[in-house]
């Protein structure tokens, strides 16, 4: 047959099971890693996705790329909860603050805060779907941020660097804790958080405002 006009071959796609399989694979590891840490055994990780060690490994290569999926999942989650607050924001202006605090309460759901020491493991930062889900994160929290501070709702003096911190600490877990009935007092302090984002302001904040790039500087 000649190649000029053979049909071109696609890759094939994941069988369902196969696709399955992975997702519960990174669903596990995602709980896992918040409650013990991005070092637990993947052999538990196996366990807990009621699936084989060896269909871990036919999955992901190494730890690193089992991390990395994880970081990339939460990260593509929390995205389209920030998208999701921008298009309601959009749809209704005087909403723009609800939508932020809808969002930083679905946001602290996802567990974003236990990927700060995921951050710190041994995978490049700098793989480029990592770089392309961070953008995407930081742009899409920005744009909601910017529409509850069009709106009047929202605190001009602020940044997305000092949410993010407070997402961050309010949702990082106790080291080799499970954590257990944590979730009613992150939510009840994230809501006093929150408040503190309102304007018009109640105090003038120490220091500048916060931005992301202030966050990854040594």
């Amino acid at each position: 047959m000649d190649t000029a006009t053979a049909p071109q071959r696609r890759a094939p796609r994941p069988r369902a099971d196969a696709q399955r399989n992975r997702e519960r694979i990174v669903a596990a590891a995602r709980e896992m890693f918040v409650e013990y840490g991005s070092d637990v055994p993947l052999d538990e990780v196996a366990r807990r996705a009621g699936v084989g060690n060896a269909t871990v490994y036919r999955h992901f290569a190494d730890r690193a790329e089992l991390v990395r999926q994880v970081v990339l999942h939460v990260t593509d989650r929390v995205a389209d909860l920030a998208e999701r607050g921008i298009a309601t924001a959009d749809a209704d202006e005087g909403a723009a603050f609800t939508a932020l605090r809808t969002f930083v309460h679905a946001a602290v759901d996802e567990r974003i805060g236990a990927m700060c020491p995921m951050l710190a493991a041994d995978f490049d930062p700098f793989h480029p779907d990592l770089l392309d889900a961070r953008e995407r994160l930081e742009q899409s929290i920005e744009g909601l941020m910017e529409r509850a501070r069009a709106a009047g709702q929202l605190r001009t003096d602020i940044a997305v660097g000092d949410l993010m911190v407070a997402l961050s600490q309010l949702t990082r877990p106790l080291p080799g804790t499970a954590c257990v009935n944590m979730d009613s007092f992150i939510h009840r302090h994230l809501q006093l958080f929150l408040d503190g984002l309102m304007a018009p302001a109640r105090s003038e904040l120490p220091g500048e405002a916060a931005t992301l790039e202030d966050l990854r500087q040594d």
